[in-house]
């Protein structure tokens, strides 16, 4: 038994190896991408911005005056969706129509459901009062800069290109949870979406941006194609690949507002999160295992008996975990936590894998809901 167990130690120690180089690659990747950003001079098209709401999310006010004070020379038409009048959000949009008479600002109050997708079934909705050519869809939960319009239509301009999507970091609201739900986002989620999009194993598509033409829209089917589906952006991406069309990831970040407040709420998004990832590519999520050097090191270090190499292990992934932190903050200009969190972060983020295998539903907005084949949701009652 003894032997087993140092046989299985060494080999928890080899992929803890294997994590520490993809952490380093991971690293230099994410640097060049995000070098040498510029926006062509281009014809800038009318947009038409979309936002399906849903409740007044802390930061919500400033998120969508951000996109209400653009440096866009095209025009532009915002459109603001709610299932419910009494929704929380319908007061925001109105105090920014209130405060921009200028802009084309348009709130949309629809009750109509068009699948389990209340998102979707939002922009469908939404989708009836769209203006002009260019749509870009955006979570409530997105915070831009004032060129971010310049950024998307000039990557959507470029040959070949059918949608554009945005990476994406965290930005945490100062709290505890929020500030680790941050570091994930920034520190794992982020290096493994560059290395995979380097290896031409990743086709990002993220509701963090989505911009595609409105005929595009159009031949896959319209939003009515995804009422039912969990993971709505990827497969929007995916029906976009599946037309011909190619997709493009500029090197830029937004922001995506870290509301988690608890404990359960942090689990809870990350669990549906690993969820949804491992219903889309099962094999890549099994193998992102390698993702989590500094866990396995620890693992390594417990069945070896933290032996003089098995300690020297551990310490050099938190390193190089470290030094990842460095580079990305460097390359996005963010910081989404201290640097000693990052053991806490990493341990944490492993126990998400590990339980994420044992998932069977997903929380959303207060309802849980089953994910059956090809991700399709369908109302659940159970646990």
């Amino acid at each position: 038994m003894h032997a087993v167990i140092l046989s299985l130690g060494w080999a928890v120690a080899g992929l803890a190896v294997v994590g520490t180089v993809y952490t380093a690659a991971a690293a230099l990747l994410t640097l060049r991408f995000m070098t040498g950003a510029q926006w062509p001079d281009v014809p800038w098209p009318d947009v038409t911005i979309i936002k399906p709401l849903h409740g007044a999310i802390p930061g919500l006010r400033e998120n969508l005056e951000r996109f209400c004070e653009q440096d866009y020379p095209g025009r532009v038409q915002v459109v603001f969706g709610v299932h419910d009048e009494d929704d929380g959000a319908v007061a925001v949009v109105r105090a920014l129509q209130a405060d921009h008479p200028a802009a084309d600002i348009t709130l949309v109050i629809d009750p109509r459901v068009h699948g389990v997708n209340l998102k979707v079934s939002n922009l469908i909705n939404i989708a009836e009062r769209v203006k002009h050519p260019v749509l870009i869809l955006s979570d409530a939960d997105i915070h831009v800069e004032r060129d971010y319009l310049r950024a998307v239509t000039g990557a959507l301009s470029a040959r070949g290109v059918d949608l554009v999507s945005c990476l994406y970091v965290g930005k945490s609201d100062g709290t505890a949870w929020s500030t680790l739900s941050a570091l994930a986002i920034d520190y794992h989620f982020l290096p493994s979406v560059v290395v995979g999009q380097a290896l031409k194993l990743a086709h990002p598509c993220f509701g963090s941006t989505i911009a595609l033409r409105a005929d595009m829209l159009k031949r896959i089917g319209g939003f009515e194609a995804f009422a039912d589906h969990l993971a709505d952006d990827y497969e929007i991406g995916r029906a976009v690949r599946a037309a011909g069309g190619g997709i493009a990831v500029p090197p830029m970040v937004v922001s995506h507002l870290c509301p988690e407040a608890s404990a359960p709420a942090l689990l809870d998004h990350e669990l549906r999160w690993g969820r949804t990832v491992r219903q889309i590519d099962p094999i890549g999520y099994t193998g992102s295992l390698i993702t989590y050097p500094f866990p396995l090191a620890l693992m390594a270090g417990a069945l070896l008996g933290f032996n003089p190499e098995s300690v020297g292990l551990i310490f050099t992934t938190l390193g190089v975990r470290i030094a990842l932190k460095a580079c990305i903050d460097a390359a996005t200009g963010a910081r989404a936590g201290p640097f000693w969190l990052i053991p806490l972060r990493d341990v944490l983020s492993f126990g998400v894998f590990i339980a994420s295998f044992a998932v069977n539903t997903v929380g959303w907005r207060g309802s849980r809901f089953r994910v059956g084949r090809g991700g399709v949701l369908s109302n659940s009652k159970g646990p």
